[in-house]
């Protein structure tokens, strides 16, 4: 293999967050899903965005996210997404740069704008996200850098690319790339309602092994494998040979093989404000770690405090540097 230029590569949905706090009788209000991402369109976009208080506005967008978490660690990070060449557009560009992160994708010079996630953040912490995908959904093979896939340890796919067309065959065409280099391709998840449209397609993705390593939640694990039990998820999991990593939330998470389980405890918070994020740096503390060479027990430690340092602000990026973080807990990066 030719040297790394990036130990975490992710493709995903360029998105800028538009994140508020909210009553759960709003959401009732908007007829929306507490805790799960809906695609809407355009008009919709504009209804909810004239009907929410006071918002944050920050660049956002799954494997973006992880990236910049491995950035703060201090590794190296690229990312492939679509943005229009206009003002959030520019703002998207700005953010992730400012991580340094590399995300040199073309902007789009026609057709729909760029995206932007509204999140609605209740006082449970929980995060309601309504998608207007716009931009995004032009993300296409053309986009996919041979070099850069060939030049990351780890390619990082999210689910939420599965639903434009066009970017699942350059999702497919990163992962040829990737295992052609002896690179390893990572997906996640991304969400139930996500894995309930695709499940056959995201097992095939396993039992073909297009994919190495599997990020998801345990509510995604069950969704995917078609079990109310967490426990039979798991088993059928071992069956596809790749490196599950599950996430529980407060009660912590674990990695899964055929040979082993390895478990540690969720990081310690002082306040729960929003989870928005929680997984995309959870995703991205492990892949560093990985990238490092740590053990899995390592890595899903700077997975959990990863996650713990998102989850007590708003917005999906780290606000503090996450290398200073880890060295200040004791934990080698």
């Amino acid at each position: 293999m030719s040297e790394k230029s990036f130990d975490v590569l992710g493709l995903g949905n360029a998105i800028v967050d538009v994140i508020a706090h909210a009553e759960d009788d709003f959401l009732a209000a908007h007829a929306l899903v507490k805790g799960a991402m809906t695609l809407i369109d355009e008009a919709r976009a504009e209804t909810l965005y004239a009907a929410m208080g006071p918002a944050q506005i920050t660049s956002g967008g799954c494997a973006a996210n992880t990236a910049a978490c491995v950035a703060s660690f201090g590794g190296r990070a690229a990312f492939i997404g679509k943005v229009k060449d206009d003002a959030l557009g520019s703002i998207f560009a700005q953010n992730i740069h400012a991580f340094g992160v590399g995300f040199e994708t073309r902007a789009a010079t026609a057709g729909p704008a760029t995206a932007r996630s509204f999140i609605m953040v209740t006082p449970d912490g929980e995060r309601t996200m309504n998608t207007y995908l716009g931009a995004c959904q032009g993300l296409g093979p053309d986009d996919v850098s041979e070099e850069m896939v060939r030049g990351s340890a780890y390619i990082y796919l999210e689910g939420y690319l599965w639903d434009p067309p066009l970017a699942k065959v350059a999702f497919r065409k990163a992962a040829r790339i990737a295992h052609a280099a002896g690179r390893k391709v990572a997906l996640t998840l991304s969400d139930a309602f996500c894995v309930d449209r695709y499940r056959d397609e995201f097992v095939d993705l396993l039992r073909s092994r297009t994919i190495d390593i599997l990020f998801a939640n345990e509510h995604e694990l069950r969704s995917l494998f078609g079990t109310a039990e967490t426990e039979a998820a798991i088993a059928a999991l071992r069956e596809t040979d790749a490196l599950g990593v599950i996430t529980y939330g407060a009660k912590g998470a674990m990695t899964v093989t055929r040979e082993e389980t390895v478990a540690v405890p969720a990081f310690p918070i002082e306040r729960l404000v929003d989870t928005t994020g929680a997984g995309d740096l959870f995703a991205g503390g492990f892949l560093f770690g990985l990238a490092r060479g740590r053990s899995e027990k390592e890595c899903l430690r700077l997975g959990a405090l990863s996650a713990a340092e998102v989850i007590q602000h708003l917005g999906a990026r780290p606000e503090r540097s996450l290398k200073e973080f880890a060295e200040q807990e004791g934990l080698a990066v």
